[in-house]
């Protein structure tokens, strides 16, 4: 399918009109796995990929971090930072690209399944963005994010909470605004974010904890009502030790996440790297790593980031027709830098 144009998408796109928001409720309880996870079918990640989107553009021209499909509604949302110089309502100035990747501040771009932007949002304070989650409502959907950023080491904010919120065109949202739901299921982690199983209604959230990185399964109204007593938990394989992460999602029995780093290239624009690429899939019941593969989806983009998985079902009367898709973002060349993304999909289940 063809990608919309720039002008395309700002002839569709609607104006942003929100303002900041305040005030909130957090939710906090624990609980201990009590439950195993049904067995089922997973997706066969050496199996070929085919393209869904080819460079399409967002609403930011930053990076893309991370995407969840609407199935109910066919809507697609994504997550980037906020670009540079963008001024937000009730700003007192613009900000740079660094000073927004250290508050955590994120773009959250609605599109429909044609490619073009049907909405936008802002979050101020959120997180990274390495992952999102789409729960459906009526013709919109509540989001599911990270929140109350706190900048780590290098300065990067990353999310200490999860946060659900109504989908609004146009708000701009702080972590205390009265239309966030805050919870917090793993007291005292960082870098929490959360996948969605849109089959399963469940919800995966990574965290780290005293230095280790684990990932936890919940039933997602279990979960929505403040009650957090995971259905697996699972310590991140060691495979993923020293590797870069970016992204993950769940389907089923199997948790599958996507690692690896941008193209390299000379001062002349030639090439310098391969595709390190790589999708794993993990048992929720063991723990055990099940596949491992390389992915070459979308090898003749230009720059070429691996940026997010998330699960599509094009015909929710078919559920066992699922997508497991991938995010890549790109650039047109060493000059032209802003990013466009690409979306392709494994849809063979063994």
């Amino acid at each position: 399918m063809g990608r919309p144009s720039r002008r395309q998408v700002l002839r569709r796109a609607a104006g942003l009109t929100g303002a900041a928001l305040l005030g909130s409720a957090v939710l906090s309880s624990a609980g201990t796995a009590t439950a195993a996870v049904a067995t089922s079918k997973r997706f066969d990640l050496a199996d070929s990929s085919t393209e869904w989107f080819r460079e399409i553009w967002l609403q930011d021209v930053r990076i893309l971090q991370s995407f969840s499909f609407d199935n109910t509604n066919k809507h697609l949302y994504t997550a980037q930072l906020v670009q540079a110089g963008r001024h937000l309502p009730g700003e007192a100035r613009t900000y740079t690209g660094t000073e927004r990747e250290t508050n955590g501040d994120l773009c959250i771009t609605r599109l429909d399944w044609q490619g073009y932007i049907i909405g936008r949002m802002y979050l101020k304070g959120f997180g990274h963005g390495v992952s999102i989650a789409a729960e459906p409502s009526g013709n919109s959907a509540y989001l599911w994010t990270e929140t109350a950023a706190v900048p780590d080491g290098n300065n990067v904010g990353y999310g200490t909470k999860i946060a659900r919120f109504k989908f609004t065109n146009g708000a701009v949202l702080t972590p205390n605004s009265h239309l966030v739901t805050t919870y917090d299921p793993v007291p005292g982690s960082d870098h929490n974010t959360v996948a969605v199983d849109p089959v399963n209604s469940r919800l995966a959230v990574r965290h780290r904890l005293s230095g280790t990185w684990k990932i936890n399964l919940y039933d997602l109204a279990t979960f929505r009502s403040g009650t957090f007593t995971p259905l697996a938990t699972i310590t991140q394989p060691s495979v993923l030790t020293g590797v870069t992460f970016q992204g993950y999602t769940t389907f089923g029995q199997y948790l599958y996440t996507l690692d690896g780093t941008a193209y390299t290239y000379d001062s002349a624009g030639n090439r310098t790297s391969d595709s390190n690429t790589y999708l794993t899939s993990v048992d929720w019941n063991t723990g055990t790593v099940v596949q491992r593969s390389l992915s070459k989806a979308g090898e003749s983009l230009f720059y070429r980031e691996p940026e997010g998985l998330a699960i599509q079902i094009p015909d929710t009367s078919n559920p066992a027709a699922a997508r497991l898709h991938i995010g890549l973002g790109s650039e047109e060349s060493l000059t032209l830098t802003d990013k466009m993304a690409s979306f392709y999909f494994k849809d063979v289940l063994v």
